[in-house]
């Protein structure tokens, strides 16, 4: 059987994206011709408002489609203490906790030698030009990896001359473990047993 050009080319988009493999991409095209024309457009226009609208928030580098994230933007956080995480999905995963009332900073990856990912590549920058008096506490939420722990160990040698408490997750969150496939209940444990780093 010829291969459809359209979708073979539908498909290879969704392959892009992370964590889909050749038939789940295949099998999301299909899906796509079954929309009518108006789901079609509506899907084609929520990727272009999405792309085009989201941004990363100037304070803590979080993504938001308005000029301050929404915990930037929240006079009730304490600004004493700010949670460090790889990715903006950490930071949903942590506020389904409803436990932590302090800010974040997101980094937007790990170090990782193997991949040309140097420190240089990560929000490190805009994180120490946040540390000023107010600033009592860093919580290092990194996963749990190689990579995770190198950059906690690399911003820890950062952070602790500045005379700013630097605290880990305690390990709730198993070894190997994405922080946003976390149980509110191991996330909760982890933000409470957090310890000196």
């Amino acid at each position: 059987m010829a291969e459809i050009e359209s979708l073979v080319h539908l498909a290879e988009q969704f392959g892009r994206l992370s964590g889909i493999g050749r038939k789940s991409a295949m099998r999301m095209a299909y899906s796509v011709l079954d929309f009518t024309d108006e789901e079609a457009a509506e899907f084609a226009r929520a990727i272009v408002e999405a792309k085009t609208n989201i941004h990363y928030c100037p304070v803590c580098q979080n993504l938001t489609d308005r000029e301050l994230c929404h915990v930037c933007n929240d006079l009730d956080r304490d600004r004493s203490i700010i949670c460090v995480v790889e990715d903006a999905r950490a930071v949903m995963s942590i506020e389904k906790v409803r436990e932590y009332r302090g800010t974040y900073h997101v980094l937007h990856g790990v170090i990782s030698p193997v991949n040309g990912i140097g420190p240089e590549q990560l929000k490190i920058k805009e994180l120490l030009s946040r540390i000023d008096d107010e600033v009592k506490e860093i919580i290092v939420a990194t996963n749990p990896t190689v990579e995770g722990e190198a950059t906690a160990m690399y911003l820890s040698r950062l952070i602790k001359p500045l005379g700013v408490k630097v605290t880990r997750l305690a390990y709730g969150v198993p070894v190997g473990a994405d922080l946003e496939y976390a149980d509110e209940v191991t996330l909760f444990r982890a933000l409470e047993g957090r310890r000196d780093f």
